[in-house]
């Protein structure tokens, strides 16, 4: 990998972490005008449905007259099971971790996923775990524990359930992303992305007729915040986080995905006035610093390991 690609990664998974970041802030704003989760999840990907398959359908056209398609039904199928598991059993799981925990605690437990990247890829995936690693992911979650520590106080009873469920799905997201690069680079970010994602939706829409029924109906405004969060917050981000991650690998991107909580930070105290104190100054240095270090380690990686893949 080339360092001009290498920047190009770096900025395809940072630019989608920043769009996913938007989520939560209108998804509160929806919130005030009808407080349902699943509501909420179900048209959010109602609408990105025919995006992810009008994208798939133009990837499979566009490979296949280039001739770099390398799709089988096989490869799908994969795509489609990584997809159900990244995305369909990582959201149902928070979904209902959300009935126990506060939404401050579920985003700093869930952010733990880079963690079980690093753990995973070592044990399963013969991925090197380095001191850098480590010392970069425990200044990271030391800033995101400094963050969200105020919240952590107003866990309810449940804090233990809705913790492990988080936590489970962090694993979840962890696997997804490990076992997603191999299909990436066989199938192209576009076709992987949509058919996982669209494996994801179709799920998610039967897992709602099958608990509510045809019950869909919603107001025009909650519409079009569930529309924005689907287009905005779930379809261009997701396309630009695989393919940054094809670029960088799943360790890299998911230390840089670990920005998407500082920037959901921002977004609501520019956009929602919410309050920024001390201890969320401090955790964010510490955030910045940890990706920081962990950016700079890979970016000095680059070169080198473009001069060995020109010498194979």
């Amino acid at each position: 990998m080339t360092r001009r690609e290498s920047i190009l990664g770096y900025g395809l998974v940072l630019a989608g972490s920043t769009l996913f970041a938007s989520k939560a802030i209108f998804i509160k704003i929806a919130y005030g005008e009808t407080p349902d989760a699943m509501l909420m999840l179900v048209w959010r990907m109602i609408f990105a449905l025919p995006l992810f398959a009008a994208t798939g359908i133009y990837a499979l056209v566009w490979q296949n007259g280039a001739r770099r398609i390398r799709s089988s039904p096989g490869r799908a199928a994969r795509a489609a099971l990584v997809g159900f598991i990244g995305y369909y059993v990582a959201m149902a799981l928070d979904f209902h971790a959300l009935l126990f925990i506060s939404a401050q605690l579920e985003r700093l437990a869930l952010f733990t996923y880079p963690i079980f990247v690093f753990i995973l890829g070592a044990l399963f995936f013969r991925e090197k775990l380095t001191l850098g690693h480590i010392v970069s992911t425990l200044l990271t979650y030391a800033g995101l524990a400094c963050v969200f520590a105020a919240d952590m106080k107003t866990a309810g009873s449940g804090v233990m359930l809705g913790t492990a469920l988080v936590l489970g799905a962090a694993l979840a997201f962890a696997l997804y992303q490990l076992l997603a690069r191999p299909l990436i680079v066989e199938l192209g970010s576009l076709l992987f992305t949509s058919i996982a994602l669209a494996c994801a939706a179709v799920t998610s829409i039967l897992h709602f007729v099958l608990l509510r029924g045809l019950s869909f109906g919603a107001s025009q405004g909650f519409l079009m915040l569930a529309a924005a969060t689907a287009v905005i917050a779930t379809v261009v981000p997701s396309y630009l986080v695989n393919a940054g991650m094809g670029r960088i690998g799943a360790q890299s991107a998911a230390m840089i995905s670990t920005l998407s909580p500082l920037m959901t930070i921002y977004f609501s105290v520019v956009l929602l006035a919410e309050p920024f104190g001390l201890t969320d100054a401090f955790g964010t240095l510490l955030i910045l610093t940890g990706v920081g270090y962990h950016s700079w380690r890979e970016f000095r990686k680059a070169p080198a390991q473009a001069i060995e893949s020109n010498g194979s």
